[in-house]
């Protein structure tokens, strides 16, 4: 596939990263800044091109007219918008994927269209998919605060199935346990265990495995079974109440407006104007005008009571300090958002609790749309090496997995089939499961390396 990626700031360096990995993909970086392409291509095999991606030269020069697909991911919605416009009205691009951050545009459907599907009289913006970093962001923090303990909540099959990141904690009923005792400790309940890390490496996931303290468990059930199984693998905790929200950006703003109705929230933001701005935009919220990582400022505010802090400022270094910090004082869950994956996995193995990678977050969105197969999500895990796909199984009974029992399915070493979410049923994927056409089929990869195997047998 030939993708032209606009942009190589984190999120569009994230995603070549990730679709230069793949044999099938030719890619081309535009950026307007030489030292970032000659970083990348030192480190790539990709193609660059130094302009503004809007130009139609520029564009012309990328390869548009041959392109499969162009990813827009500068930092301007303006620029990824009219880029998106120039190659399908000068090229026509099929796929255009744009990142547009601005809730003035996202807050108006009509101002894109599908392709595929043009309305009649053509008018918008011709942008197959928009992903917005800060939207996907803020629905992520979201579900980790709702599960109190999770390293990772993902959703696949419209929300009804959820996999699920969760550090054993000794105490848990399921610590120092085989995994098939699962069905013995929650016979009501159907829960499957796709992997298990220990000390940064994968073991296979086998019914005598035993589950140490400290292995962290990624698990798929059924949305409404979820607390069930985490309360089987950690103690139980007490659930929040007091949520400190340290930066009023897009996102600190974002979330603060999601669950003021639910908690009781304080946002810090150190910018006086921006205090005074968003405490006008919230209800019900606490605004503080101050630097989070100011020990007076938080022990003056009961940090020590806090159930969760989210550190959520676009400086990274920020985030990390005010995170420890208030971890210090005695904060009882943190969470900071960090850029570099470097930093997370050391930040995360230390006393932040939560490393929250934006890059993680959006390239699933992306990813989806690249993938081959029906595969209509995609989520990356353990900072890229890992990832986890919904696949929809097509063909005839007797292909390579339509009628076929999960275990008569030739998947890749480390692939798991997890979960098959047939209509409104949610069925865990057992060694004697038939998956029958149309079923939605998630699969986990440990190793991400396997994912074309994985994508070829959905291709029938």
């Amino acid at each position: 596939m030939k993708i032209i990626i606009l942009g190589a700031g984190q999120v569009g360096r994230t995603a070549a990263y990730h679709l230069a990995r793949e044999e099938a993909n030719d890619v081309t970086v535009v950026d307007t800044n030489d030292h970032l392409l000659r970083d990348l291509q030192d480190r790539l095999d990709i193609r660059t091109v130094a302009g503004n991606g809007a130009h139609p030269n520029v564009l012309e020069m990328a390869g548009a007219a041959n392109a499969d697909m162009i990813v827009a991911l500068t930092n301007s919605d303006e620029v990824n918008m009219v880029a998106c416009q120039v190659a399908w009205t000068l090229f026509r691009t099929r796929t255009k994927i744009a990142r547009i951050r601005s809730l003035a545009y996202t807050g108006h459907e009509g101002l894109f269209f599908d392709t595929d599907t043009p309305p009649p009289d053509g008018a918008g913006f011709p942008v197959d998919v928009y992903i917005s970093p800060e939207e996907l962001v803020t629905q992520y923090v979201e579900r980790l605060i709702r599960y109190s303990g999770a390293l990772q909540v993902l959703e696949f099959a419209d929300g009804r199935v959820r996999l699920v990141g969760v550090k054993a904690v000794k105490g848990g009923p399921l610590v120092g346990q085989q995994l098939r005792s699962i069905r013995e400790h929650l016979p009501n309940v159907d829960a499957r265990v796709v992997a298990i890390y220990r000390e940064g490496g994968s073991i296979p996931p086998e019914g005598d495995t035993i589950i140490h303290h400290g292995d962290e468990v990624f698990f798929l059930a059924a949305t409404e079974d979820m607390r069930k199984v985490m309360i089987e693998l950690r103690r139980v905790e007490d659930s929040v109440k007091r949520v400190v929200i340290a930066g009023g950006g897009n996102i600190g703003l974002r979330l603060a407006q999601r669950i003021e109705e639910r908690y009781q929230v304080k946002v810090i933001e150190r910018d006086a104007a921006r205090a005074r701005r968003i405490s006008e935009i919230l209800r019900s919220a606490v605004v503080l005008h101050g630097d989070a990582a100011d020990e007076e400022l938080l022990i003056e505010e009961n940090i020590d009571s806090a159930d969760v802090f989210c550190s959520l400022t676009n400086a990274e270094e920020a985030n990390i300090l005010s995170a420890m910090l208030a971890k210090r004082l005695g904060a009882h869950r943190v969470m900071a958002l960090i850029n570099r994956p470097a930093y997370a996995e050391m930040m995360q193995s230390g006393s932040i609790d939560v490393a929250i990678s934006p890059q993680s977050v959006t390239i699933g969105s992306l990813l989806a749309h690249v993938r081959r197969g029906d595969v209509v999500r995609v989520h990356s895990l353990r900072r890229g090496a890992a990832e986890a796909i919904e696949a929809i199984a097509h063909g005839q009974r007797g292909g390579k997995v339509v009628g076929r029992r999960v275990e008569e399915v030739k998947l890749p070493k480390g692939a798991t089939i997890g979960a098959i979410v047939r209509g409104q049923d949610v069925i865990m994927g057992h060694h004697d499961t038939v998956i029958e056409a149309d079923d939605h089929v998630i699969v986990f990869l440990t190793d991400r390396r396997h994912v074309e195997a994985v994508e070829r047998l959905f291709q029938e």
